[in-house]
C-alpha cells in the first residue's frame, strides 16, 4: 500500500542524473502534485502498491529507456510502484519499471513514437513539419529526426502518458490509442487517477437508478 511520509524522502531527494543529462532540480509542485496523486489512487484500494522506486532505480531506469521521468511522475512512483496484471488486447496495466527486460514494458515505452511514425508511413503528416516527402524512405527518415526532438512519451497507465522532463510537472495526461486518436485523459496526474479509476456516486433520487 501508500508508504508511509518518511519514504517519501526518495522524491524529493536529488540523484545523480545520468551522464547525458543536466543535473537534477525538483519542482516542489510537482513533488506535490505527484504525491497527491499517489495518495489518491492508495485511497481506493484497487491495485497493489508495492514500495516506491529508488533513486538508484531511477537511474537506472532512464539510462536503459533513455528517458526523464517529469518530477511529479517521479514523486508518484517514488511514494509507491503500483502494478497491476494487464489488461485488453495490448495486456498493458501499469508498468512494472522493475522489469525492465520485459518485452511488454518495452513495447508500452516504445508505443507513442512507433504508432505516430507507423500512421505518418501511412500518409499522416503534421501541417507544421512543412511539405511531406513524396518517397517513403525520406518521409521516414524525416518524421524520425522530427519526432527525436520533441518530449518522449512515458507510460502511466495502459495507453496513458505523461510527457518527460526534469525539472516539469503538471502535464495533462494523454491517452494515445493512434497518432489520431490522442485524448486528453486528466488535466494532471491527480485529476487523471480520479477521471480513471474513481467511480462518481450519484446523490440524485430517481436519476441514480437509470446511472
Amino acid at each position: 500500500m501508500f508508504a508511509d511520509p518518511p519514504l517519501l524522502r526518495t522524491a524529493i531527494t536529488p540523484h545523480a542524473a545520468p551522464d547525458r543529462y543536466p543535473p537534477l532540480v525538483m519542482n516542489g509542485a510537482g513533488i506535490a502534485l505527484g504525491i497527491e496523486a499517489a495518495r489518491r489512487l492508495a485511497e481506493l484500494e484497487l491495485v497493489d502498491i508495492q514500495p516506491g522506486l529508488t533513486d538508484a532505480e531511477f537511474v537506472t531506469i532512464e539510462r536503459r529507456f533513455g528517458l526523464q521521468f517529469a518530477d511529479d511522475h517521479r514523486a508518484f512512483l517514488a511514494a509507491g510502484l503500483p502494478v497491476s496484471p494487464g489488461h485488453g488486447e495490448a495486456g498493458w496495466g501499469w508498468p512494472n519499471w522493475r522489469q525492465m527486460d520485459s518485452p511488454t514494458l518495452q513495447k508500452q515505452v516504445d508505443w507513442p513514437l512507433a504508432t505516430a511514425l507507423d500512421d505518418i508511413q501511412h500518409g499522416e503528416w503534421p501541417p507544421e513539419w512543412g511539405k511531406r516527402p513524396h518517397d517513403l524512405v525520406r518521409r521516414t527518415a524525416k518524421a524520425e529526426r522530427l519526432l527525436a526532438e520533441i518530449p518522449r512519451m512515458i507510460p502511466v497507465y495502459g495507453h496513458r502518458y505523461l510527457p518527460a522532463g526534469h525539472g516539469s510537472a503538471g502535464h495533462p495526461v494523454l491517452s494515445i490509442q493512434r497518432l489520431t486518436d490522442t485524448i486528453v485523459y486528466g488535466h494532471d496526474l491527480a485529476h487523471y487517477i480520479d477521471q480513471e479509476f474513481r467511480e462518481p456516486k450519484v446523490t440524485v433520487a430517481f436519476w441514480r437508478d437509470y446511472v
